[in-house]
């Protein structure tokens, strides 16, 4: 997925030593962050096919879950052998989606965290560190 994982996905693809394939998704969430129910919309496709295929879905955060779970049910109609979720960041705690995540870099609490691709309105993506947003700095914008 882009925008927010770029920056883990460049890293994770530079580490993993089996051959691999890619491609990249876009979608976007509607809603703001304290509802639950968020509309999902793919913004592009996959150019590569997937059938036959092990999947790893890339995530930079899994937070309500409902993004990653509306990926997974897309992919799984394209036939692929297995499909993982791998993420940077969980917010267990903000889970309102029943979505398994694989692979998990570190789970933490709920507070707005940017930098290392994560952003908030397009800012902070370029930090090359990860850092939490005071609730002042939310509201100040």
């Amino acid at each position: 997925m882009l925008k927010g994982a770029y920056a883990f996905y460049a890293d994770l693809a530079r580490a993993i030593r089996i051959p691999v394939r890619v491609d990249f998704i876009i979608v976007t969430t509607s809603g703001s962050r304290s509802k639950t129910a968020a509309k999902v919309k793919l913004l592009t496709e996959l150019t590569e096919p997937i059938a036959g295929k092990d999947v790893l879905l890339v995530e930079d955060i899994v937070d309500s879950g409902v993004t990653a779970q509306y990926l997974l049910k897309a992919l799984a109609k394209k036939k692929p052998r297995s499909i993982n979720v791998c993420t940077l960041l969980s917010k267990q705690e903000r889970r309102v989606a029943d979505v398994h995540v694989e692979y998990v870099g570190f789970t933490v609490p709920d507070r707005y965290i940017v930098g290392y691709g994560l952003d908030y309105r397009q800012k902070y993506r370029n930090l090359p560190y990860l850092a939490v947003l005071d609730q002042k700095d939310l509201q100040d914008e």
